[in-house]
């Protein structure tokens, strides 16, 4: 048994020495990849177009004696995937910094369950359907790090505004009608990370974006008591969202 042992002690040992020996040899090839695109980045405008897909949710602000007094659950909202189309028309500040303009539509739903309460009198008067086509006007500054053959991380931070295209907001039907209805316009803030990839013909370019809306969205009922906004003092989007460039 401890000749076993020592045997698969050498086999490991010059197994691991062959793979060093081999790493090392490879080094100055990699380092002397050949890089894409090499004048890319120059540019003081280029363009491009993405895809992509997201997830909304709602922040809610209740009404003070929501939790103590009334003892209510939150609402649950269960995030349906979206998607996103857009162009990105992009500004070379330096080698370290773009200016980003990435206009684009983006859909997605989301769908609201109400805790029981007891104006409800119908278990459907539970649920609303929130349905949400925005035109997406970003403007990012975009943070580069410097370039690693044809690989380069980046931050997006910036702001952007939505204009709702299936907000509801001058339909004079409310929840009482089961329409829910939000504003059609909203403000935000936004962070992503992503990574560049420069390839023979184009760059590509996967990122994730944290999108928060510092407006409140939610335009209430008729009825100040209505159970479905009554109880809500502000709304406030919170989405995510996976974008592939291409540049």
């Amino acid at each position: 048994m401890r000749r076993n042992r020592s045997f698969f002690s050498v086999i490991v040992c010059l197994v691991f020495c062959l793979s060093i020996n081999k790493i090392k040899a490879q080094y100055p090839v990699v380092k002397e990849r050949i890089m894409n695109l090499p004048n890319f980045d120059k540019r003081p405008v280029h363009y491009g177009y993405f895809l992509g897909t997201n997830q909304y949710d709602f922040k809610f602000e209740y009404i003070t004696n929501y939790y103590k007094e009334l003892m209510y659950k939150d609402i649950e909202v269960i995030q349906k995937n979206g998607f996103n189309v857009g162009l990105i028309g992009d500004l070379r500040i330096n080698t370290y910094f773009n200016l980003r303009f990435e206009p684009g539509l983006y859909y997605n739903q989301r769908e609201l369950v109400y805790p029981e309460f007891p104006e409800f009198t119908r278990e459907s008067d539970r649920f609303r359907e929130v349905k949400s086509t925005y035109i997406h006007l970003p403007l990012y500054i975009k943070i580069n790090t410097k370039r690693i053959n044809n690989f380069r991380p980046f931050l997006l931070t910036g702001i952007s505004t939505d204009f709702n295209l299936s907000s509801n907001e001058k339909n004079s039907d409310d929840n009482a009608s089961n329409v829910f209805r939000t504003t059609s316009q909203n403000l935000n803030y936004e962070l992503g990370l992503g990574f560049e990839f420069y390839l023979y013909y184009f760059k590509f370019s996967p990122s994730l974006r944290s999108i928060f809306s510092f407006q409140n969205e939610l335009i209430p009922d008729a009825s100040p008591d209505s159970p479905w906004t009554g109880n809500i003092v502000n709304m406030f989007s919170r989405g995510i969202s996976l974008i592939i460039t291409f540049e």
